[in-house]
């Protein structure tokens, strides 16, 4: 990586985070409909004990285009994020404004969104997803020109394929402060090509799409933005077409905060992915 990492002494907590077990393997996750339980995964996994640094003592010298990732105060007019309708007709417009002010994109697509409840009977009840264990990147570099594909006109497509274009996701916490469950991430600037497992995504309606699940790698350094806030996003860089240094992914899931107590609110959050175009 041409980056050079943020090197600082940062607080930190000790936790596990759930990694794949070997480069040697085709991950392959049977996406079941929001509210059905977990997926099924044919994944080897492998638990590993990691320091997870305070991003907020560092977030003024972050950089999506350097470690793929930035804090955002950005207060939203959304009143209710479990109506799909309210938050496709206020919440995507106002996130698409954002990442173009961020990225200087001409072109920003907002295409999906996905609520994750650290509780299973609201998972339930309110038929959302649980947070994510496995630290991965939400797509390769095959999975992010498909999607591309999938969502535009087919001359548009090949148009845009040809001139830089990338993902991002927008990450916000529903309830605050988040309590339990809290994204943890590593940048760009940390992560080895070597580190990157693709895997294969099946969707219920046939789609198959692909991520990247993560081997551990003691270079990698992880962080997290404690006790968020309603009105703060993480943006996550998830691909960049660009090649020439720029951060073209990063990667994230979550962990058991040992500053959680057992009466601490779980966790409720809102994921809005992206596809950004430039002239």
């Amino acid at each position: 990586m041409s980056q050079v990492a943020v090197e600082m002494e940062v607080g930190s907590v000790t936790a596990t985070l759930n990694f794949v077990a070997s480069t040697d393997q085709l991950p392959i996750a049977l996406v079941k409909e929001a509210g059905s339980g977990p997926d099924t995964h044919h994944i080897t996994l492998a638990d590993r004990n990691v320091a997870i640094q305070d991003a907020r003592l560092i977030a003024d010298k972050l950089n999506l285009d350097h470690q793929g990732f930035s804090l955002v105060k950005y207060p939203t007019m959304v009143k209710d994020f479990y109506n799909d309708d309210e938050v496709r007709r206020v919440y995507y417009p106002e996130m698409e404004e954002l990442t173009k002010a961020e990225t200087g994109a001409s072109k920003v697509v907002v295409f999906d969104h996905t609520i994750r409840v650290d509780d299973e009977k609201k998972q339930v009840g309110r038929k959302v997803r649980a947070p994510v264990i496995s630290v991965h990147n939400d797509f390769t570099t095959r999975s992010a020109p498909q999607r591309v594909r999938d969502l535009l006109p087919k001359a548009e497509a090949e148009t845009r394929l040809q001139k830089r274009y990338a993902s991002i996701n927008i990450w916000r916490p529903v309830v605050s402060p988040v309590e339990t469950k809290p994204l943890v991430i590593c940048g760009y600037d940390n992560i080895d090509d070597s580190d990157l497992v693709a895997a294969e995504r099946h969707y219920p309606d046939g789609r198959i799409g692909g991520i990247y699940y993560v081997v551990y790698n003691a270079k990698q350094r992880w962080y997290y933005f404690p006790l968020m806030e309603a009105d703060e996003v993480v943006m996550l860089k998830c691909f960049d077409s660009d090649t020439d240094g720029t951060a073209r992914w990063t990667a994230h899931g979550t962990f058991d905060d040992p500053n959680s107590k057992p009466d601490s609110i779980p966790r409720e959050s809102i994921e809005i992915r992206t596809l950004l175009f430039f002239n």
